[in-house]
């Protein structure tokens, strides 16, 4: 058996491979120069509408507001509702933080709902039991690139006539299977939200975007993401004016046009760049498999953007705590990483907002068995054997006899 790194043994890479990049070739640069050497526009030009329109046709939705990054976007989304304040919004516990973030950047109130154990998306089954008077909408988030359950979820918002906010930032560029037409991700919440950050399917450096069919919500959005105003400065060189108005206190969330230039390139590649990801992940899937007594992939029930790819270890079957393992593969030079703190156990919600352990009991027990391997399109085979080989080490080190 080779010694671990840990151990002051050989590690697997000298060089750490990370859980996630960017993919960005000769084409997306090309594309950011053209707009420099254009020297026209660096914000609020064509490039902007460029985009939204690329990613409107791409999901067969009808109007998009591209902003700075994911978290402004769940900001319009949310805001669009017209919701009162401490109206209450149903949301996984397990996202990142800017999923219920939002919610109360509006004055509003997340509930958390506990997740389904074989998908870590939120458990569609105990959503209803905690809809009340109160409740005005349901978010969701695709964890990890799989589509949660949408033909249970929407069942319950046509029910209690309740908002279906779509976080879909892991999932941009699947097609759901088990809503009928089978929509592109986009095309069926009431408002479905993209985040763009280097790590995400697509990239724009930073940024995000709102998409929706319902032009109400989109013109509430597009206002509030500039400031509130009514009119920007190429509607009012168009009417030769130079009047606007600010009728509600709004944000600034442009994007700028380099970065919208990239994700236009970005977006021409989104299919290719699915494919690889789902390459690696039936790599991964292949060569774990004679360790199932030890750890297991999450229950594909879809198709999945494998965004990222989480395994959780069977702990009881192991020496080590999860923390360990991280500690360990970090040392063989393998970036993993974990996806994500149950956000009610954070310190901020648990002392502003009353969360407490115990609230959402699954969520609570998968966390601390998780890890998230590396994937990300520029991966080679030698890097999945790589994660394989650490892996293998340090299970036969801590494996139970």
């Amino acid at each position: 058996m080779s010694k671990l790194a840990i151990f002051n043994g050989i590690p697997v890479r000298k060089n750490k491979l990370n859980y996630g990049r960017q993919t960005i070739d000769k084409n997306d640069i090309d594309e950011v120069i053209n707009v420099l050497n254009d020297n026209k526009y660096l914000t609020t030009g064509p490039k902007i509408e460029e985009f939204e329109n690329s990613i409107k046709q791409y999901c067969n939705v009808q109007y998009a507001c591209a902003v700075n990054s994911g978290t402004a976007a769940l900001h319009l989304a949310i805001h669009s509702l017209n919701l009162n304040t401490d109206d209450e919004i149903i949301v996984t516990c397990i996202s990142f933080v800017a999923s219920s973030n939002a919610i109360l950047y509006c004055n509003c109130k997340p509930i958390f709902c506990d997740i389904d154990e074989s998908t870590m998306n939120i458990d569609a089954n105990k959503i209803e039991k905690l809809i009340n008077p109160r409740t005005k909408a349901i978010l969701t988030v695709d964890f990890a690139g799989q589509p949660c359950d949408y033909s249970k979820i929407k069942s319950l918002c046509n029910k209690y006539n309740l908002f279906l906010i779509e976080d879909a930032s892991h999932s941009l560029g699947v097609r759901i299977k088990n809503i009928e037409g089978e929509p592109m991700v986009g095309n069926f919440a009431d408002v479905t939200t993209f985040s763009f950050h280097p790590v995400k399917n697509i990239t724009t450096c930073e940024g995000g975007m709102a998409v929706t069919n319902n032009i109400t919500l989109y013109n509430k959005m597009k206002n509030f993401g500039k400031h509130g105003i009514t009119k920007d400065f190429k509607q009012r060189e168009q009417t030769l004016s130079h009047y606007y108005e600010m009728n509600e206190l709004g944000f600034n969330y442009r994007i700028p046009d380099l970065l919208c230039a990239l994700g236009i390139s970005q977006v021409k590649k989104l299919d290719t760049f699915i494919i690889k990801r789902n390459y690696i992940a039936n790599q991964y899937n292949k060569y774990l498999s004679k360790y199932n007594e030890y750890l297991e992939p999450l229950v594909r029930l879809d198709n999945s953007a494998y965004h990222i790819y989480v395994i959780k270890f069977k702990l009881e079957n192991l020496s080590w705590n999860r923390d360990q393992i991280f500690e360990a593969l970090h040392k063989e030079g393998i970036g993993v990483n974990v996806h994500y703190m149950p956000i009610h156990l954070h310190p901020y919600y648990k002392n502003h907002l009353g969360c407490y352990e115990g609230m959402c009991p699954v969520a609570e027990i998968i966390y601390k068995k998780i890890l998230t391997l590396p994937i990300f399109p520029e991966m080679n085979d030698s890097d999945i054997e790589d994660v394989i080989t650490a892996i293998e080490k340090i299970i036969n080190y801590c494996k139970l006899q």
